[in-house]
Order: C-alpha cells, then sequence, then structure tokens
C-alpha cells in the first residue's frame, strides 16, 4: 500500500535515492523538507518531476499520481514548520543532519543544535500529527572508541561532538517510544556509498571526486584505521523496512555489512575498479590523524537480520565499480 512520507534532508544522497527507489514502487506520496545547502533542486530533479509546495499544511493533500513528490524549502530548526510540514504524513524519514565529525568538532554548537534541536521538532510533530513511523538516520558514531564490532547493547562513549549529538537523538527516540508511543526506529548507518554522492563528503566519494579531478587521495594517519562500508542500495532497503515492520518502536539497528575494512584495503578496491573503468589511480599521501577519528569501526548486523529480514548484498568491490561507473556518467556528460 502507498503511504504518504515526510522526508527531511530529501534532496541529499540518502533522500534522492530513496525516493528513487518509492518511486519505483509506485502509489506513493512524498514531501520533501530541505535548506538546500547540501543537496539541490537539481539533484531531486535528476530522479523525479516535483512540484514546490506552498501550503505547508496541506502539503500531500496537493500531490497526486502525475506529481506525487513536493519539495518544501525550510529549515529543521523551524519548531512552527515541523508541525505543519508533518500534517497527513503516515512516515517521517529523518535524513536531515549536520554530518561527519569533523564539521562537529569545528563547531560543536552548530552539530548539536542541528541532530538534537532538529531532531526534537520533527518527533514532536510525529507526536502531534500521529504519525505512525518515524526513522531516524544515526551512525556507529555514539560508540566511540570501543571494540568492534558495534551492537546495539553497547554502553555508547562517543568521542566526537557528532557522536554525541546523534546518542542525544537516539536517546529522545526511545523516549518517545516509552512515554509517547511515537513508533521510533533508529537506524545506525555504517559508511554509505553509492551513486547519486556527488556531495557527499565521506571518504568514498571524496576519493573518487580528487581522482577524477586529477588531484591526490589524502589518508590520515597511517590508514590501517577500519571502516564498515554499506552500497547505499542496501541502505536504502533498510529503512523501507524500517517503516513497515511491525511492533519495533522504540527499536535501534546497526545498518551496515559486518565487514572491516581498513583505508588501505579501500584504496586497493578503488585501484582494481578505476583500472576496470581505464583511468589511472592517483598518487596518495598520508597526513595526520583526525581528531575525533576513531580507529577500529565495523557492525554486528545480526539483530537487523533477525528482526527486520535484512542482510546487505552488495559486495564493497561491486559496489566501486557501480559507484565509480556513476561518477564517470557524470563527468563525462
Amino acid at each position: 500500500m502507498g503511504m504518504n512520507w515526510l522526508i527531511t534532508g530529501g534532496c541529499g544522497f540518502l533522500g534522492v535515492n530513496l525516493i528513487h527507489r518509492l518511486l519505483k514502487e509506485g502509489g506513493h506520496k512524498v514531501v520533501v523538507l530541505d535548506n538546500l545547502c547540501v543537496g539541490t533542486r537539481d539533484d531531486l530533479e535528476a530522479v523525479c518531476s516535483f512540484c514546490e509546495v506552498s501550503d505547508q499544511g496541506n502539503a500531500f493533500a496537493t500531490l497526486d499520481g502525475a506529481k506525487p513528490v513536493g519539495l518544501i524549502v525550510g529549515d529543521i530548526l523551524d519548531a512552527e514548520l515541523a508541525l505543519n510540514v508533518a500534517k497527513g504524513a503516515d512516515v517521517i524519514v529523518h535524513f536531515a543532519a549536520n554530518t561527519g565529525v569533523q564539521p562537529s568538532v569545528q563547531n560543536p554548537r552548530r552539530d548539536m543544535e542541528m541532530n538534537v534541536i532538529g531532531t526534537f521538532n520533527f518527533l514532536e510533530a510525529a507526536r502531534h500529527n500521529n504519525v505512525k513511523r518515524f526513522v531516524f538516520a544515526s551512525s556507529g558514531a555514539p560508540a566511540g572508541e570501543v571494540e568492534p564490532p558495534i551492537h546495539e547493547e553497547l554502553a555508547p562513549h562517543p568521542v566526537s561532538p557528532y557522536g554525541a549529538s546523534k546518542l542525544a537523538g537516539e536517546g529522545y527516540c526511545s523516549a518517545f517510544a516509552k512515554s509517547f508511543g511515537v513508533e521510533t526506529v533508529a537506524l545506525r548507518f555504517g559508511n554509505v556509498y553509492g551513486p547519486r554522492s556527488s556531495h557527499k563528503s565521506s571518504v568514498v566519494a571524496k576519493f573518487i571526486r580528487r581522482a577524477l579531478a586529477g588531484e591526490a587521495l589524502e589518508v590520515y594517519g597511517d590508514g590501517l584505521q577500519t571502516r564498515d562500508f554499506i552500497y547505499v542500495d542496501d541502505l536504502i532497503e533498510a529503512v523501507v523496512k524500517a517503516t513497515t515492520v511491525a511492533d519495533i518502536g522504540g527499536e535501534t539497528f546497526q545498518i551496515a555489512t559486518n565487514a572491516e575494512t581498513n583505508i588501505r584495503e579501500l584504496l586497493e578496491h578503488m585501484s582494481k575498479a578505476f583500472a576496470q573503468g581505464g583511468r589511472p589511480m592517483p598518487e596518495v599521501v598520508y597526513t595526520d590523524p583526525l581528531v575525533g577519528d576513531v580507529m577500529r569501526n565495523f557492525s554486528d548486523t545480526s539483530k537487523a537480520s533477525k528482526i527486520l529480514d535484512w542482510r546487505p548484498e552488495v559486495a564493497l568491490p561491486e559496489g566501486l565499480g557501480i559507484t565509480l561507473g556513476w561518477f564517470l556518467d557524470g563527468k563525462e556528460k
């Protein structure tokens, strides 16, 4: 059955990939709230035709089968706007956030405002509008520097303001589920990569952009730090399941691949993908480690497998090849 989806940050990497998936399914209406500071109208237009919605409190009623996606330009810190745009929504997927460790270290107050107050505003919007399900995009960062694999029962010890703000968001999700009956689901994403990531600041997209520009790839530290890289289509499948599986309100799930890959290994995979694409691999330079980065990070995804019936399907070499192909296609155009 089609649903009314409110997607914050819907012009960003994850938002446009989710919208692409929903439109392939058909029958859904989607309202996007975005301040356009990262994702753009062009990014949204690349996956769908859309209309700009002026009646914020009646957004879903203005959409139809011919044009099921509407855009509202606005800020998640606007509490009144949040209450208005959530009217008529069946599910809120809250992607909008200040993302990344380093921006949070550089401006921790901004990180707190966006990730804590912004999340709170849309939890309140869900509560007051009786929205059935609220999906929160979290991260492995709340766990901090712990012996991996990360799982949902680990005591969190964040080492960056970003980890702390995402932990606060998870805490509010749990509280709204327990106190108000809002069916919240927090998804702790691994390092997501894939097509439509041209604006993304994470390592895969950044390396590909620099490589195609003929610039050296900068590795912080010795390159032995590990991450869990997940292809975007696999992650979007988890988001969809999180909106439909029954009796999971208040739960948190690790959404990654249960595979530990260090940055040097990632570079080896990328080198092979570049060779297959007929492109040279650029020089790699090693610089000082970054403040707030953890050395090892990968996830135990057994809870998501058991409860959501979800498993990642795309291995890193395959996903890198698809991602590079998307970047090359855009560059050649």
